[in-house]
């Protein structure tokens, strides 16, 4: 199984990104599309909207993970939320 840095790495010899979409996210964190989609329901994370699609940022997803270490991400109390400034 791959490791979060495995799987960063393998995104950046594939490709340079600097957002991905909710698909590409949960591929990244090992997070369940419906579970990160509920995370971005609960504003957990800024993200940016081009129509229907979209994007977050790779240093959004790493922060978000570094902050809720060890948290139950299913519990909304629980979560500690990234703010745009932290995210930049």
């Amino acid at each position: 199984m791959n490791t979060c840095t495995e799987i960063k790495k393998e995104f950046m010899e594939r490709n340079i990104k600097v957002s991905l979409t909710v698909h590409e996210a949960a591929e990244y964190t090992g997070i369940g599309r419906n579970a990160l989609r509920k995370l971005l329901e609960w504003e957990a994370m800024p993200v940016i909207y081009i129509g229907r699609k979209i994007l977050i940022r790779v240093e959004t997803l790493d922060r978000f993970i570094a902050l809720n270490e060890g948290k139950d991400l299913s519990n909304r109390a629980d979560i500690i939320a990234v703010t745009k400034k932290e995210a930049v």
